[in-house]
């Protein structure tokens, strides 16, 4: 029994582990705490996702499969947020309101807003579409996928289950009023295959949630 505790342990360490961290870039508006008090509600968007492939890879898959991992990757990224955000609020630290990623969906499908055009309006435009008082954006580079869809369909394809991945993920929220910029994130890390989307958004947001201004601690 005391053995396969141990086991365990040591196997939920390597997975805390398996993240390395590269350069480390954060931007916060000097406004941001004063606008913050005055916010209610925040919309998050599904992340613009890019899956860098090898040449012998791009090979086994078409574009338009490709693509949709992307899709499905950019929003396991949101739903990765959403969580994150979502247990600081039954916990208390957190001051605001999330808008279900659902919910969110189901509004920009309403107003003929994709997955290759939602980057064609303005952080203003989507957040009255949506009723929020901020927008969180971001894009999510890597050579692998984490979400467990995406990295069993490209695992059963080129067999890299196991190995390591690169990730850039760069996070942005946006004022709604007037589009302004009030944080930025950008980080490089290295993680396991088989680390799930929500535990790399746990691990990028521990320390750097402390300068969130929608956090407790900061209002």
């Amino acid at each position: 029994m005391k053995k396969n505790y141990f086991k365990k342990l040591l196997l939920l360490f390597l997975l805390i582990s398996t993240y390395s961290f590269g350069q480390t870039n954060l931007y916060e508006n000097p406004e941001f705490v004063s606008i913050a008090k005055t916010h209610k509600t925040i919309g998050i968007l599904p992340f613009k996702t890019s899956i860098k492939l090898r040449p012998k890879q791009m090979k086994d898959i078409t574009p338009e499969a490709l693509q949709e991992l992307e899709k499905k990757e950019g929003v396991s990224v949101q739903n990765g947020m959403y969580s994150w955000f979502l247990k600081r609020k039954k916990r208390g630290d957190l001051v605001v309101d999330i808008q279900d990623p659902n919910r969110t969906a189901a509004l920009l499908l309403k107003n003929n807003i994709m997955n290759n055009n939602i980057y064609e309006y303005t952080m203003e435009e989507i957040a009255k579409i949506l009723g929020v008082d901020s927008v969180i954006s971001g894009t999510f580079e890597t050579d692998k996928p984490m979400s467990e869809g995406a990295s069993v369909a490209l695992g059963v394809l080129f067999g890299f289950w196991g190995s390591t991945n690169t990730a850039v993920i760069n996070i942005s929220i946006h004022n709604a009023s007037d589009g302004v910029l009030l944080w930025n994130y950008n980080k490089k890390v290295r993680g396991s295959i088989g680390s799930s989307t929500d535990d790399l958004i746990n691990t990028l947001m521990r320390k750097t949630s402390r300068r969130l201004a929608y956090t407790k601690n900061e209002m």
